[in-house]
């Protein structure tokens, strides 16, 4: 498969602290590709610099097997950005944002015409065509922030927690908006604190550790790494007896935030975990399949637990 981005070897610091260690990545043409890592781990330090925000120390980068140091300023026609802060004039209407970003990438009148009434179209904007941005809701906010991006038929998109800050139903929503451009066959580079989300959305993901790639794979191939089956939650008045007690059933224990985890080596009933504990020190258990989060943490670490 072409690889439309590919990042080798970088190296950014700030005020005498590495944030990007030797980072390297490579994103196939018409893939979603999901960055995950903790805070300060270099996720929207790659972004920016992908996007020519951010000049990096060492190492190259490349999109479409052209160096982006070559590009130039060219290479930003080619990349659309949707950031956490949603760049939007608020006093505009949706359809004038559209133009105006559209002119900044130097459409002609008639190509902005035509991609404008297309993008207010598949995005459900019709509606607040008449109704300024800054009385739309976030939710709306960042479904035009995304159009804007795609105003100029980028070949890579760039999406910086594209749901961070709506609710509930609006992140479904641009789910689905995101799951119809990854269908479409666009290239999509993001990040998230969303595990759900990278699970959904995802056709592979990197787990990023202290500015590099600690593990990659699809979301099966990274499950496949927990020594699991199943995970049982536990909490316990006495921790000890409790993890005892499971270790002496061959279960991996695993101690987070208080909580007990232990990864079970098939799927087990509630019934079954609760009678091989077998103790008045359990005082509550739930039992459910491996996910993401057991495999950033058992391939990454649990030092720090994003969600």
């Amino acid at each position: 498969m072409t690889v439309a981005l590919a990042i080798e070897g970088l190296h950014k610091g700030f005020a005498g602290r590495q944030v990007l260690d030797g980072f390297s990545l490579q994103v196939r043409r018409g893939e979603v590709m999901g960055l995950l890592g903790p805070n300060g781990c270099g996720k929207s330090t790659v972004l920016n610099i992908v996007c020519q925000l951010l000049q990096a120390d060492a190492g190259q980068v490349q999109l479409m097997g052209q160096p982006l140091a070559q590009l130039g300023a060219g290479a930003r026609a080619r990349v659309g950005l949707c950031a956490q802060d949603c760049a939007l004039y608020p006093d505009l209407l949706p359809q004038e944002n559209l133009h105006f970003f559209g002119r900044l990438h130097g459409l002609s009148a008639v190509q902005r015409y035509a991609r404008v009434n297309e993008l207010m179209d598949s995005f459900g904007l019709g509606p607040h065509a008449a109704t300024r941005v800054g009385r739309l809701s976030g939710g709306w906010q960042q479904r035009l922030h995304l159009a804007v991006a795609l105003m100029h038929r980028p070949e890579l998109l760039i999406l910086d927690e594209p749901t961070a800050a709506v609710d509930v139903a609006a992140r479904l929503e641009l789910w689905r908006l995101i799951e119809g451009l990854r269908d479409s066959g666009t290239t999509i580079l993001m990040t998230s604190h969303q595990l759900a989300e990278a699970e959904r959305l995802c056709s592979r993901v990197a787990l990023m550790q202290s500015g590099r790639v600690a593990a990659l794979g699809t979301v099966p191939e990274l499950l496949a790494r927990v020594p699991g089956q199943a995970v049982a939650k536990l909490q316990s008045r006495d921790n000890a007896t409790t993890m005892r007690r499971a270790q002496s059933h061959g279960w991996v224990v695993l101690q987070r935030a208080g909580q007990l985890s232990c990864l079970l080596p098939r799927h087990l009933s509630l019934r079954e975990v609760v009678d091989a504990l077998d103790g008045p020190e359990v005082s509550a258990v739930s039992v459910q399949a491996v996910t993401l989060e057991d495999a950033y943490l058992e391939l990454v670490g649990d030092d720090v637990v994003i969600g």
